[in-house]
């Protein structure tokens, strides 16, 4: 009888295995970078995860003082364990809460090889005891500032076991060094910021962790587009927070981006269109999507979480103002607040098809570590545990109000079952007869493609494959601007196969 051939695991769920530790003799100022493997969640977009790289590592490199030489393994390209053919002086790893462990296996196996190990991120912002007992020292904050410091001192053996730094001067930050990422292994290599921090504090959001408080700063708009050119890059992703938290800001970036010619995306908070003549600067541009925290379509939610936002009633119109500038909506949705029940899964999925939302992005309310709701529900009792590789908005880590976590669970897989549904994505089509088969394009890709990106990333292909869509994109987006300029907002969209998000 024939044996049955042995079911290989999972590259996107099952992280690489590290091959047994031999001591080495590390390079002097040399260090690696590394952005640990973190599962992927099969309800949602695989793409997602290569849109752009992480901006922290490109970050410390653009800090790394120039007599040290750096470089960048991302696990989640899927190219192996992390190359040790050189052993590096010094291993820099991000340690977000749904890695933890694997951040953890990974210091322990660059130690065992004699590397010294600097972790941070936002983990050891939250629970800086837990991360440090791991690695050689931690940085608490935001580590650009202090990591040159951090390297001189270890050329002086006089590493400390832990630094803090404050969210300020962030205009006086380097500009990252992106010449250390692969040219395969992203959509675009321009991940960009231009502010930190945010208007809002709600009590699940990161930025609400502790004593934390990130006062909202600004780069120069010129510095921003100068960042943006030097890129190369046809396409950027903005990952501030809150892009729009100063309006007057946002307008004169998108006056010094406008001339550029390039298409960007960008996180920004519904009000923007109180001015729908920014939401057109925006356009004019070259913004191409938006990535909106709706959060819930129930006006008691957002109160309790303590969001200012636009009333529940009024988000339909609003999206509007962005269609009829060619922007399309990422809509992002937190189920499980306290005022959800069961029939909010139905509810939502219909408001978005009738909303022609082009993209929707989903989380279970996840209390991370640290911030008030995590506290509010620590002190009811309502945590379930704290595997914090279980935190990560697809997994209930708490007792619900008014429904089981089973049934949250499995009410959080269906809707992303219906919005990625063939008949849902044809429901949400553009109403203008020319945008709909780009439109089609875009979503059968991003979001039923999950079989096609494996193979795209493991075989280094994700560049090279959306490179001409997103050339073609822009060369449209550039028709369509200069078509907006002359008639003002023009009706119907201008759709993108690029993910409206971040």
């Amino acid at each position: 009888m024939n044996a049955r051939p042995v079911r290989q695991p999972d590259p996107m769920q099952v992280a690489p295995v590290l091959p047994p530790a031999r001591k080495g003799t590390p390079v002097p100022r040399t260090v690696l970078l590394v952005n640990p493997f973190y599962p992927k969640d099969v309800n949602a977009s695989f793409g997602k995860h290569v849109l752009t790289p992480t901006l922290a590592l490109t970050s410390l490199a653009g800090a790394t003082p120039p007599e040290w030489r750096v470089r960048y393994w991302d696990e989640n390209l899927l190219q192996g364990a992390p190359p040790m053919e050189e052993v590096p002086q010094v291993v820099g790893i991000s340690v977000h809460l749904t890695f933890a462990r694997r951040a953890y296996a990974l210091a322990a196996w660059f130690k065992a090889h004699g590397c010294i190990v600097v972790m941070g991120g936002l983990h050891a912002l939250s629970c800086p005891d837990e991360v440090q007992a791991h690695a050689d020292s931690i940085c608490v904050g935001n580590g650009v500032p202090v990591w040159p410091r951090m390297l001189r001192d270890i050329e002086r053996g006089e590493l400390e076991p832990r630094y803090s730094a404050e969210y300020r001067d962030y205009a006086a930050d380097p500009p990252p060094d992106r010449s250390i990422l692969p040219d395969h292994g992203f959509l675009t290599p321009a991940s960009l910021i231009a502010t930190q921090g945010c208007h809002n504090r709600c009590d699940f959001c990161y930025l609400a962790t502790g004593d934390t408080r990130i006062k909202y700063q600004m780069r120069t708009p010129a510095q921003v587009a100068e960042d943006f050119r030097s890129t190369g890059a046809p396409y950027g992703v903005f990952v501030d927070n809150n892009l729009g938290s100063s309006r007057r800001y946002l307008r004169e970036l998108c006056q010094a981006l406008a001339p550029l010619e390039k298409i960007w995306s960008a996180a920004v908070t519904l009000d923007v269109t109180d001015e729908p003549s920014l939401v057109r600067e925006m356009a004019l541009a070259g913004c191409t999507g938006v990535f909106i925290g709706f959060e819930s379509l129930t006006d008691d939610n957002i109160r309790a979480a303590g969001k200012k936002s636009p009333r529940a009633e009024d988000y339909a119109r609003r999206v509007e103002v962005f269609h009829r500038n060619g922007i399309q909506v990422n809509g992002s949705f937190v189920l499980g607040f306290d005022h959800d029940r069961p029939e909010v899964f139905e509810n939502l999925a219909r408001w978005i098809e009738d909303t022609r939302l082009e993209c929707a992005t989903f989380h279970i309310l996840t209390p991370y570590p640290n911030t008030p709701l995590f506290r509010r529900m620590e002190a009811e009792g309502r945590l379930l545990h704290q595997d914090w590789s279980l935190y990560d908005t697809a997994h209930c880590v708490f007792r619900p109000k008014h429904m089981s976590p089973e049934e949250l669970e499995a009410g959080y897989a269906w809707i992303y079952r219906r919005l990625f549904s063939l008949s849902s994505i044809w429901a949400r089509r553009p109403r203008q007869a020319s945008a709909v088969l780009p439109y089609l394009a875009m979503a059968l890709l991003y979001k039923r493609s999950n079989f096609l990106w494996r193979f795209l990333i493991r075989h280094r292909l994700t560049h090279k494959m959306w490179s001409p869509l997103v050339r073609l994109t822009r060369l449209r987006h550039l028709r369509y601007r200069r078509r907006l300029a002359r008639e003002g907002s023009l009706p119907g969209h201008m759709v993108s196969p690029i993910r409206p998000s971040v």
